[in-house]
């Protein structure tokens, strides 16, 4: 046997999606945020935008018989913006859908009423494209947008493909944690959610993401410059500080500025 090291292998990339689910509050923008549970392996304790892994599901093409919007949407995408408003649903109780042949969202009654659904979708009891079929529901792609692309460093033990997707929140429907994954919820402007780390735990990807959805002032902004950009997929890489120190840093056309962050924030 040789004596040579054997070179580390990155762990493979694990397709995600996430979302902003915003509105306009008294304050400015706001946008919904959770909790995540302290026992969860992956950001424990975070406060975070709903999202999680593709499920098998996600990716089933009788999805597409029951999606409004896709045929405006790279076919590679459709899978992420379905998990993402999937995950909307499980994590917040927000629903991006409507009845078949309408073209109102549904109601916050009706929102209310497929909760039962929340945790059979969460451990795949029911796959997506069924509980579409089931309850002659349409995914509202036509609402969402790309807001951002992220990819885990090389070196984490744990690597995710992240789609990041914006939306306004459906009127009325109520937002609220599930108490599983998520113990705790808050409408909050990006402002607040990245001023006090003593308060929250935002992680690197999340606080950057907030920091340029506070550049908007209201969800018609915030929707237009998601719709006229197009987002340059971030993978961040350790570099040096001028100091010498190690840091974290992205490139710089991703639009999020010139970033040096402390190695021990990715966490």
């Amino acid at each position: 046997m040789s004596d040579q090291p054997r070179e580390k292998v990155a762990p493979a990339l694990l397709p995600a999606a996430t979302i902003l689910m915003v509105r306009d509050g008294l304050n400015g923008l706001e946008v919904f945020m959770v909790k995540r549970h302290h026992q969860i392996d992956f950001a424990s304790g975070a406060l975070v935008f709903p999202g999680g892994k593709l499920a098998a599901g996600d990716s089933d093409p009788a999805v597409l018989s029951y999606c409004d919007g896709a045929d405006g949407m790279d076919a590679g995408l459709v899978p992420f913006a379905a998990a993402a408003i999937r995950e909307a649903f499980e994590e917040s109780g927000l629903l991006l859908a409507r009845r078949a042949g309408e073209t109102a969202l549904l109601s916050p009654a009706e929102a209310s009423a497929l909760a039962p659904f929340r945790p059979k979708l969460d451990k795949g009891e029911i796959g997506l494209a069924a509980f579409l079929k089931e309850q002659g529901l349409r995914l509202a792609l036509d609402q969402v947008a790309r807001f951002a692309h992220w990819k885990t460093p090389v070196f984490m033990p744990k690597r995710f493909d992240t789609h990041f997707f914006i939306a306004m929140a459906p009127v009325d429907q109520m937002a609220r944690h599930d108490g599983g994954e998520t113990v705790d919820s808050t409408w909050i402007t990006p402002q607040d959610a990245v001023s006090d780390p003593k308060k929250w735990t935002v992680i690197f990807p999340t606080r950057m993401n907030l920091v340029m959805l506070g550049r908007s002032k209201t969800v018609a902004e915030a929707m237009a410059t998601a719709r006229e950009t197009v987002p340059v997929t971030v993978e961040p890489w350790v570099g040096e500080s001028a100091s010498g120190a190690k840091v974290l840093k992205i490139q710089a056309n991703a639009g999020y500025g010139d970033v040096e962050e402390p190695l021990e924030n990715m966490r």
